[in-house]
């Protein structure tokens, strides 16, 4: 039974090879995932997010935040940020997750886009810092925003839009052989914030 009516097949993945993406749909009903919303907006310690591109700092529109089970540091764009102490909210919403994906993970990246101009171009989450082939988890909130792939051998792509209270797992070497991106678009006026959650290997913290 789809208990959300999102007719999605879970077991599916998206990808024609070398990975896997499983789309779960909505993991929660819209009363919840709208409360989370509100939460996120107003309660995460958001920092616009900054990369060192040839040598000079940039700072994006795009906010981020970075929690975690210990102090973790974590360096993706040559910036290397320092894990936050879980919230109470943030720890439930891992726990759902963890429920839901079947796997524990440690840390999590939230990133806030203010509507549809704000996206991120293609990339990987590929870092040293990372678990090598592990499973990224992706909880998405707000405005439906389309997320895509593209293979980095072939070019191949493929796409998905992401529901409000809905769930994405990139597994296994699918960040080894695919890059993704949040395109932006015109169309969309109101935030999406989506929370990934990761496992960093091998650092004490706290």
């Amino acid at each position: 039974m789809d208990l959300f009516g999102t007719g999605t097949d879970k077991a599916a993945n998206l990808l024609p090879r070398d990975g896997e993406v499983n789309y779960l749909g909505k993991i929660m009903d819209a009363q919840e995932a709208a409360g989370y919303l509100d939460y996120l907006l107003h309660a995460v310690a958001w920092k616009n997010d900054e990369a060192v591109v040839f040598g000079r700092l940039i700072q994006t529109k795009r906010m981020v935040a970075w929690y975690g089970d210990s102090a973790f540091r974590y360096t993706y764009s040559n910036i290397t940020k320092q894990a936050l102490p879980w919230t109470r909210e943030l720890q439930a919403l891992k726990h759902i997750v963890e429920r839901h994906a079947g796997e524990t993970f440690n840390s999590c990246l939230l990133n806030l886009y203010h509507d549809g101009q704000e996206g991120m171009a293609w990339h990987s989450d590929a870092e040293k810092d990372l678990k090598k082939n592990g499973t990224i988890a992706s909880l998405s909130f707000g405005a439906e925003r389309k997320f895509a792939f593209k293979h980095k051998l072939t070019g191949e792509k493929t796409a998905i839009v992401l529901a409000h209270g809905s769930l994405l797992l990139m597994k296994g070497t699918t960040q080894t052989h695919w890059l993704h991106r949040l395109p932006p678009t015109k169309k969309i006026r109101t935030p999406r914030i989506n929370l990934t959650f990761r496992t960093i290997d091998g650092q004490r913290g706290y």
